[in-house]
């Protein structure tokens, strides 16, 4: 495995990070920057968006001929780092969840007419999208054979009844990746469709509030009684719903870590800034030792999940799915990102709890990290499942031929 970047990539980095550094920072100190649900104002959004847009900074992670960069998995772990030293990163650069997954599984799966319609304009940033799989009890959740929401054939169109919830965007989004049962087959009993806000049939029943900022559009509960989807909006086709959730999910969780990442190095920049200039009892806090185990573990611990995360990068540029490299960046980039703010309130203090920085903003964000694309423990149930299978495998090494 090669973790050298080639320069087209480090002039990729750094430019985020002036950009980061000279346009974004900046704004999160200045509470007019805010909606009303901790996140960048909509208006403020666009105009950083145009600016992302005219120094070649936009939607990296699609080919060229879609309007992005190219970037491969490892050239998105470099930038999607850069990205996130900043609160109002990702979506700037249109890299945020669930827009982000939601291209780059259209650029992957659909046809051209579909491409034409639903990821285009998600790619000039006209539109916002959502991914609604999720159900509440006694639905399906990280377990998809649950799953309740169905689609009847009726004809040529496909009419849906059920209900999901925390669907991330769904309140601003315009276009829609809806997963439902079209069978009660194990394998091909589930398929994607797509659908518009307009279309009749569903409603946003309430935009459920959380503990911590929330992306745009919020984390809704939708009910569907009738909604009627034609068969050209299927996704890839009928009973391959789960192969588009791995396609997408897989990936979209590595991107996770990615964007993590940035946040945990912010949260070590604030804090290291902090004690380097605050003072107690004739000595400063970046003299104290316990302070210096405190970052020197958070340095350690954030060097590790860059580890874990480009090997699982470089795994799905191998063409490989990854399934277990992922989980392990994923499980490990969650706790680190809490632990990190974490450390950073404390050593700052009342400043730390305050929203003098964005430390506090970032603690609450973090909780929800050991949850969203699968909690934890299924995780290390999936690694478990790993290790059973594979044995001392689990831990080989490719070999050159």
């Amino acid at each position: 495995m090669d973790l050298t970047i080639s320069s087209e990539i480090n002039a990729l980095r750094e430019g985020i990070a002036a950009f980061v550094d000279e346009n974004l920072i900046p704004l999160e100190s200045d509470p007019a920057s805010y909606d009303d649900h901790e996140n960048i104002r909509l208006p403020l959004l666009e105009e950083m968006r145009a600016k992302a847009k005219a120094e070649g900074l936009w939607c990296l992670q699609l080919q060229t001929e879609t309007g992005g960069r190219g970037l491969n998995k490892q050239g998105m772990a470099v930038c999607y780092e850069a990205m996130n030293r900043s609160i109002f990163g990702p979506v700037v650069f249109n890299s945020a969840a669930p827009d982000d997954g939601n291209m780059m599984v259209l650029e992957k799966l659909g046809t051209a007419a579909q491409k034409d319609r639903w990821l285009a304009p998600l790619v000039r940033g006209e539109v916002r999208s959502a991914f609604a799989m999720t159900e509440p009890h006694p639905g399906g959740g990280s377990d998809p054979g649950m799953m309740l929401t169905r689609a009847e054939k009726d004809g040529d169109d496909y009419v849906v009844t059920g209900r999901k919830w925390f669907i991330t965007g769904a309140g601003e989004a315009s276009h829609f990746i809806l997963l439902a049962r079209t069978s009660d087959d194990a394998r091909r009993g589930h398929t994607a469709f797509l659908f518009h806000k307009d279309d009749p049939g569903w409603a946003i029943i309430r935009r459920i509030p959380i503990m911590g900022p929330e992306e745009h559009g919020g984390h809704c509960e939708l009910q569907f009684d009738g909604l009627r989807i034609p068969k050209e909006n299927i996704l890839l086709e009928e009973g391959r719903g789960l192969k588009v959730t791995q396609t997408r999910l897989g990936p979209a969780r590595l991107t996770h870590c990615m964007r993590w990442l940035g946040l945990a190095k912010r949260c070590v920049e604030i804090a290291t800034d902090y004690a380097s200039a605050r003072e107690g009892f004739g000595i400063r806090l970046a003299d104290r030792e316990s302070v210096q185990v405190k970052l020197g573990d958070l340095a350690m611990r954030i060097e590790v999940g860059r580890l874990l995360t480009m090997k699982a990068a470089w795994e799905i540029d191998q063409g490989r799915y990854a399934q277990k490299e992922i989980s392990m960046a994923k499980v490990h980039v969650a706790n680190l990102l809490h632990d990190a703010a974490d450390t950073g309130i404390q050593i700052n203090g009342a400043r730390g709890y305050s929203k003098d920085t964005v430390l506090e903003w970032i603690y609450r964000y973090a909780r929800q990290a050991r949850l969203v694309d699968g909690a934890d423990e299924v995780h290390k149930m999936l690694l478990n499942r790993h290790l059973s299978e594979l044995g001392s495998d689990f831990w080989s090494w490719d070999v050159a031929p």
